[in-house]
């Protein structure tokens, strides 16, 4: 019989491997994708805007009933079904041309994103607090090396076609699902009452409803970097450059934040709201028209990035009960992702409007970040402290 400690290190050595796998065709895809709308199929910035945008408004849409659901469910189930699901999406992405098609494939990747974030992020919220933080660090860092790694993948199969970047990341994903079945004996804290049981509790925590409503706006900030850059008028080249410089800063913060218990500190989501303010103030001033400048914005937008994704996290992790995790991701992420999807929206039509347009967008960007900055308030004004107090009474409720 294994110890909870091998369980734990099986479950971490699966997660990355996964975490590997399907980060790595994501980006060799996604990347280059606004690219391939705009250059190969010719469709406006309105529309892209709108493809993009339907991934993230079904993704994060159905992550509210499908969070709880994972709960309720088995995680190395859900898991399977979101890999294979986004590896029909990526599949059908690179095979049609029609506005039809192509939002077929958003809502396939949307599904298979909504099912798979609560089922990976709760088995590593499931396990003990100190593996929890490091196999989170690792996690993320596979993803930021799977991230420099998959443009670059992406950018040399796209001299074939996109339609073999896409087939390459749906084989990815395939071979993702076949390692997520490898965890057969994941021990789960059963619960009590199904879905709606689930959200109510989450609803009721006046908590993680102030933390969900001021981490909001990261979804938005954090997707719209690879959206902006290619629409500005950056070449394939220059947008790979700057994804991958990204992912090697933010990849480089992780282990920083994953010591100490510095992910759960306000300050640190705070810092991270400023630097993605920071960077679309400087694409706004027309960094970008300069290498030295696109990169400088890459640097911040990985600072960010490095800040952001941990935070919220180990804030989560922090909040929810055991039982509950993929809920509270649930509910969180449905809020986010209607932010996310309206300004997704937005963004796409100010960028029609020309370079006065794009400035705005820009602009308003920064305006956001910097006013969900300022809204964090101070550990002993917000509560902070009462959080572990919550979890655990929550968590006594569902034994």
């Amino acid at each position: 019989m294994s110890t909870p400690g091998h369980g734990d290190r099986h479950t971490v050595v699966v997660a990355v491997a996964v975490q590997a796998a399907i980060s790595l065709g994501y980006f060799a895809a996604m990347t280059h994708l606004v690219v391939h709308l705009k250059e190969n199929l010719g469709l406006a910035a309105g529309l892209i805007g709108l493809v993009l945008a339907l991934r993230n408004l079904v993704q994060h849409t159905l992550s509210l009933p499908v969070g709880a659901l994972v709960d309720v469910l088995n995680p190395v189930r859900a898991g399977i079904l979101a890999c294979l699901l986004r590896a029909a999406g990526f599949a059908l992405l690179g095979s049609v041309s029609s506005p039809s098609g192509l939002s077929a494939a958003a809502v396939l990747l949307g599904t298979g994103g909504a099912l798979f974030h609560p089922a990976a992020q709760s088995l590593l919220a499931g396990l003990a607090e100190r593996r929890r933080a490091r196999g989170y660090a690792a996690y993320t860092m596979t993803l930021q090396a799977a991230a420099v790694l998959g443009p670059a993948l992406g950018l040399a199969l796209l001299n074939i076609g996109y339609w073999l970047v896409a087939l390459t990341a749906a084989g990815l994903w395939a071979c993702a699902a076949f390692l997520f079945s490898l965890l057969r004996h994941v021990p789960r804290v059963p619960t009590r009452g199904g879905v709606v049981t689930g959200v109510r509790t989450a609803l009721r925590n006046r908590i993680f409803l102030w933390f969900a409503a001021v981490s909001m706006p990261t979804m938005l900030l954090t997707d719209q970097a690879s959206v902006v850059v290619p629409l500005g008028g950056a070449d394939p080249g220059a947008v790979t450059v700057f994804s991958c410089v990204l992912a090697m800063v933010s990849a480089a913060v992780q282990p920083w934040c994953a010591a100490a218990g510095r992910a759960e500190r306000p300050s640190t989501l705070r810092a991270g709201l400023l630097f993605a303010g920071g960077a679309y103030l400087l694409l706004a001033a027309g960094a970008a028209a300069r290498p030295s400048g696109l990169i400088a914005v890459a640097v911040m937008h990985g600072l960010a990035d490095g800040l952001l994704q941990p935070a919220v996290f180990q804030t989560l992790a922090r909040l929810a009960p055991p039982a509950r995790y993929g809920t509270y991701l649930g509910v969180r992420t449905f809020f986010s992702g209607l932010l996310a999807f309206a300004g997704g929206l937005a963004v796409g039509r100010l960028y029609e409007w020309g370079p006065r347009g794009a400035t705005a967008a820009l602009t308003a960007l920064a305006l956001i970040a910097c006013a969900a900055a300022a809204a964090i308030r101070r550990p002993s004004r917000q509560g902070m402290p009462a959080v572990t107090t919550v979890a655990k009474q929550e968590s006594t409720e569902h034994k």
